[in-house]
């Protein structure tokens, strides 16, 4: 039987890893071949858990963690962006805004579209609208910003802490339509207020550039629905968590659990 690996592929090195799992391959960074066992254990990792979620907060990744023999520390507070929260989501809303414009006008200019309510989404449209007056002396200030965010994420893995642990969200279960409510009235900054204010977890590790994953350890035995955790790792550490994440899913596989309405059960009529 052929051992699993994962192939990792880099167009640029600004560029996200891009992911594509193989029986037997590599990844190549500036001319090294390396290979990640995913079937290779992890060690024995030190895991902070986000306090402010509480022990039952993560309570299923708590428990299978130590089962599995690491070190789960509970005080820990919410990673230090290095900046404070408005001045992070706003960084960021102008580096998303503006980044915005130039992929719909990209769009529009192929396709002979105009960029108007009758092409574009109104959330969507009104981040484009406001991405249009961020200068660049802003733009130039909110990149600084997310510099100084992925600076101080990054120091405190150097200063010990292998993963840390926290919701994927901080509800459990989103209602359809939540995101969409209200979004008439939203400018380009409210709307991806909305968005950070219901995703802080992963946003801080998104804007840092760290590794991180989200893993469905748990689901509710009343409807099946999964609730999933996210763990992260120091810059250069996607090793780490491969190899975690085929620890994690050898002990407690989901891939055959499925809520009670899921699309993939739809039926062709």
């Amino acid at each position: 039987m052929k051992k699993k690996y994962i192939k990792l592929n880099q167009k640029s090195p600004m560029s996200a890893l891009q992911l594509n799992v193989f029986n037997l391959n590599a990844f190549k960074i500036g001319g090294l071949r390396l290979f990640v066992k995913v079937d290779r254990e992890p060690g024995r990792l030190r895991v902070g858990l986000v306090t402010r979620t509480g022990r039952e907060g993560g309570g299923a990744g708590c428990r299978l963690m130590e089962s599995l023999g690491h070190q789960v520390e509970v005080e820990v507070t919410v990673a230090d962006l290095g900046v404070g929260w408005e001045e992070f989501v706003f960084a960021n809303a102008r580096l998303w805004s503006a980044n915005l414009v130039r992929g719909i006008d990209g769009f529009a200019g192929a396709f002979g579209r105009p960029v108007d309510g009758s092409t574009v989404e109104p959330e969507m449209l009104a981040s484009y609208e406001w991405g249009r007056k961020v200068s660049g002396a802003e733009f130039v200030h909110a990149v600084g910003v997310r510099n100084r965010v992925a600076r101080s994420v990054g120091a405190q893995f150097a200063a010990g802490q292998d993963v840390p642990l926290t919701p994927t969200l901080p509800e459990v279960w989103v209602a359809l339509g939540t995101y969409g409510r209200g979004r008439r009235m939203r400018t380009g900054l409210g709307w991806l207020e909305h968005l950070f204010h219901r995703s802080p977890f992963t946003a801080a590790f998104n804007v840092a550039g760290t590794p991180a994953m989200s893993v469905p350890l748990a689901h509710a035995p009343a409807t099946g629905m999964p609730t999933a955790v996210q763990f992260a790792a120091g810059y250069g550490r996607e090793d780490l968590l491969f190899r975690l994440a085929g620890q994690l899913e050898r002990a407690a596989a989901w891939a055959g659990r499925r809520p009670g309405v899921w699309a993939g059960a739809a039926r062709a009529v």
